[in-house]
């Protein structure tokens, strides 16, 4: 690898922390790049999942302070979180490098679909949260869906925190804030999952998920920092932007 891919790459990866700690999407950044400078669609995929995992820990301790209220929510889908998790990350590495690289324009076009509806589904699940209605009366329910999202989240991950809002939305009773924990510590157990697994499977580019880690950290840490001075809205179309883009490429590569 020349030293401009190694740049390239730990600036990629810097986009995406600055991007996952102020809107979400970072994945739409990174993942294409890995793309581009020739590595293989499902190293690229379980590389970065391992290299962002870092990165996640600062949104989930800045609100830990909900922790408490979240506890017995927390401790009854980690399991199926953990699970999902692993689930997805055995289908990626059971998925032939030409099939994934088949679908890939289609799991761009889906992430940055559902970071462009991200204030959509916020807003259908304050409105909802808004109305008198009481826990999802069948538990099988709610598990089955976090389920779901957590094995597309170990599969591929970008736009994984819009499907869970979306479910936490639908299924529980609470306020905003304290379902946007859960869905950071729900996020980082799938992550985290997935990327344990990944580190076992003989996937991993460790050298391009080291100079990531650095890469992500700094840019979590620079965004956290400006988090309140810079419009997460702009920020945010301008990764739709880039991930239809993206998205469009390789529809014509195809």
């Amino acid at each position: 690898m020349t030293l401009f891919n190694e740049i390239l790459i730990f600036f990629a990866a810097m986009a995406a922390g600055f991007i996952n700690a102020m809107a979400g999407g970072g994945t739409l950044v990174s993942f294409p790049v890995l793309l581009a400078i020739g590595i293989p669609p499902v190293v690229a995929n379980v590389t970065n999942t391992v290299a962002l995992v870092p990165g996640t820990i600062g949104g989930m301790w800045s609100q830990r302070k909900d922790f408490q209220s979240q506890y017995k929510r927390l401790l009854k889908l980690l399991p199926v979180a953990i699970v999902g998790g692993i689930g997805g990350g055995l289908l990626i590495l059971h998925t032939p490098e030409s099939a994934f690289r088949s679908i890939i324009p289609y799991l761009i076009l889906l992430a940055t679909l559902l970071l462009a509806a991200q204030v959509r589904i916020k807003n259908w699940v304050v409105a909802r949260i808004g109305h008198a209605h009481t826990e999802h009366h069948n538990p099988a329910v709610m598990l089955s869906l976090v389920f779901m999202a957590a094995i597309y989240g170990g599969y591929f991950g970008a736009g994984m925190g819009v499907i869970l809002m979306a479910v936490l939305g639908f299924v529980t009773d609470d306020s905003m804030t304290r379902l946007n924990f859960l869905k950071q510590a729900l996020g980082f157990a799938i992550n985290l999952a997935a990327a344990i697994y990944f580190a076992f499977s003989g996937k991993v580019d460790w050298f391009v998920a080291f100079v990531m880690i650095f890469g992500s950290l700094s840019g979590g840490l620079i965004g956290g920092k400006l988090a309140g001075k810079m419009k997460p809205e702009l920020l945010r179309w301008i990764v739709v932007c880039a991930g239809l883009i993206a998205a469009t490429i390789f529809f014509i590569k195809d």
